[in-house]
């Protein structure tokens, strides 16, 4: 049997805190980390009040703001699902791949099951993190994105916007696939 084409996209989420179902999704940003130009990104309106002040801070993300102006979470889910499809083609298999994937794939698996039943990446993630640890032997604590970064010098940096750190990702994963 023939293999799909694998596509990774890199995935990054801001959150209301650190578990989804208690905690709201607020943003995706998505890129195909082969085609970086290809994105996608997004607001929530948040499905829970319940928030960490420290990770809206980091996000620079308000509640009340993302109350009015958010989409709803079955119509981003069902935007991002539809480009995830739109950027695999007939024929691809989409790899989500992102920094700590853990947490990021979490909600954004429990959005897609929750909202519309079904999850396009599967069960599965591709952690940055544990990729540099096999390329290079790093230890976990050398695993850091700062630490990454010193040894493989970005372009970008992560800023805590969903999108600019989705293309951070794509950019350290593509580095360090050329090790």
């Amino acid at each position: 049997m023939k293999s799909k084409p694998e596509v990774f996209i890199s995935v990054d989420v801001e959150t209301a805190g650190p578990i989804p179902g208690e905690y709201a999704l607020l943003s995706i940003g998505a890129c195909d980390a082969g085609r970086p130009q290809r994105t996608f990104s997004c607001k929530l309106k948040p499905s829970t009040r319940n928030a960490d002040p420290e990770a809206l801070e980091a996000a620079g993300l308000s509640l009340d703001e993302l109350e009015r102006s958010g989409l709803e979470p079955e119509t981003a889910m069902t935007m991002f699902r539809d480009w995830i499809l739109e950027v695999v083609g007939a024929d691809g298999e989409p790899v989500f791949v992102g920094f700590n994937a853990a947490f990021d794939w979490s909600f954004v698996n429990y959005y897609f099951h929750r909202y519309l039943s079904a999850n396009p990446f599967g069960f599965a993630a591709l952690d940055i993190k544990a990729l540099y640890m096999g390329a290079t032997g790093s230890s976990w604590a050398g695993t850091k994105s700062s630490q990454i970064a010193k040894a493989l010098h970005p372009k970008l940096e992560a800023t805590h916007d969903a999108l600019q750190d989705a293309l951070y990702q794509a950019e350290l994963f593509r580095l360090i696939r050329s090790i």
